[in-house]
């Protein structure tokens, strides 16, 4: 038997003779805030109670951590949290010192954007050696980046849409001209480090560039001007580690009411967007775009599961649009929906999640950290 399985038949032992504490983090400091209230509540209702049981911590707007009762409790009511470092008997404690989130087993981050799906949290679990579930400080800080990732996707020679990062301190210099030369018009403007399509817009003029600029500052302190792609907007779910697998793609089919897959056309509208699961695809396409998933997947050091975007246009080119390590959970999300076309539930699909975090975490703690060198006569 091979080390690695050794490890993995190692963990899901361990994790399968005794019910997990599962502490599900949720809310946030990000425009994104109330589409992890939305997900965190299917994960909740969907975890496995033979297995798991749910401990709640909810981060407000504002950054505070609380121990929360009941998933309809609201954020800031509950108990304050300070995380406790070294041996205690609670991972996190309430400020009065009474109480707390008792030994957790694994954090399950559901946050999206900013100060939870870009590394800083991922961080602050590993310095504290908390399993997490999710990618970790690498792949979530560089998927979230925009204008990293994409420089990595075309190291490694994936295709994905042409573009310029503009940071503030480029602003006094900007000449629309010169980015409709270098992208050609129309554009897309996006933070550099959002997600869930807040702050984009579709630029087809000076005009719309200048108030897209305003727009997409006030949320980030950089944006991408980023080549339009006409074409079809498709999504492929990856799953696992060492032997990380692809789901079938599907497609989201907009409205011709929206000009792109906006905000309000993914969180507002229920009539805006048609989801074909799976896509309607030639086979050596379909077989494609998930090779093509995989390799963005492990070119940016994700880990356990992430969504990638694609476009696939009309000569059936396809580029990598961006990674999301932390996907939504929502009724309407695609990355569930995209296992469920090959027989995983939402329930399985979480306890899935969790097995591959446990086991990759278990495989982390057999690494030496104790290195004495070699003596030199």
């Amino acid at each position: 038997m091979s080390i690695f399985w050794f490890y993995l038949w190692e963990a899901l032992l361990v994790s399968m003779t005794k019910t997990l504490r599962i502490a599900l983090l949720f809310g946030g400091k990000s425009v994104e805030h109330e589409i992890s209230l939305r997900s965190v509540r299917n994960v909740y209702e969907q975890l496995d109670r033979s297995r798991f049981e749910p401990v709640l911590l909810g981060i407000t707007k504002q950054g505070s951590w609380h121990l929360l009762d009941s998933i309809d409790q609201p954020i800031g009511t509950g108990d304050y949290l300070n995380l406790s470092l070294g041996d205690s008997e609670h991972t996190f404690t309430t400020s009065n010192g009474n109480s707390g989130t008792g030994k957790l087993d694994l954090v399950f981050p559901v946050l999206h954007g900013t100060d939870g799906e870009d590394g800083s949290v991922q961080g602050l679990l590993q310095t504290a050696d908390i399993p997490f579930a999710g990618s970790g400080v690498l792949g979530s800080s560089v998927s979230m980046d925009k204008h990293i990732s994409k420089q990595l996707l075309v190291k490694e020679n994936i295709p994905t849409s042409k573009y310029l990062a503009i940071k503030q301190s480029d602003l006094s210099g900007l000449d629309y001209k010169h980015i409709v030369e270098q992208i050609g018009s129309p554009f897309i403007v996006k933070p550099i480090s959002l997600g869930s399509s807040v702050g984009v817009a579709k630029i087809k003029n000076e005009g719309d560039f200048n108030q897209a600029v305003t727009g997409a500052l006030r949320y980030d302190q950089g944006f991408l001007a980023e080549e339009f792609i006409q074409g079809r907007e498709l999504e492929c779910a990856v799953l696992g580690n060492q032997m990380a697998r692809s789901s079938d793609p599907g497609e989201i089919i907009i409205s011709p009411r929206y000009e792109f897959y906006s905000y309000d056309a993914k969180y507002q509208d229920p009539d805006a967007v048609e989801i074909k699961i799976p896509a309607d695809l030639k086979p050596a396409t379909r077989d494609l775009i998930k090779k093509m998933s995989l390799k963005a997947y492990k070119t940016l050091g994700c880990e356990d599961f992430a969504r990638v975007d694609l476009f696939l246009k009309a000569d059936e080119s396809i580029y990598i649009n961006e990674i999301n390590t932390i996907p939504g959970f929502t009724n309407s999300s695609m990355f569930p929906s995209l296992w469920a076309q090959h027989g995983i539930s939402f329930s399985a699909l979480i306890t899935q999640i969790i097995d591959l975090a446990m086991e990759r975490y278990e495989m982390k703690k057999k690494l030496n950290r104790d290195y004495r060198g070699t003596a030199i006569n």
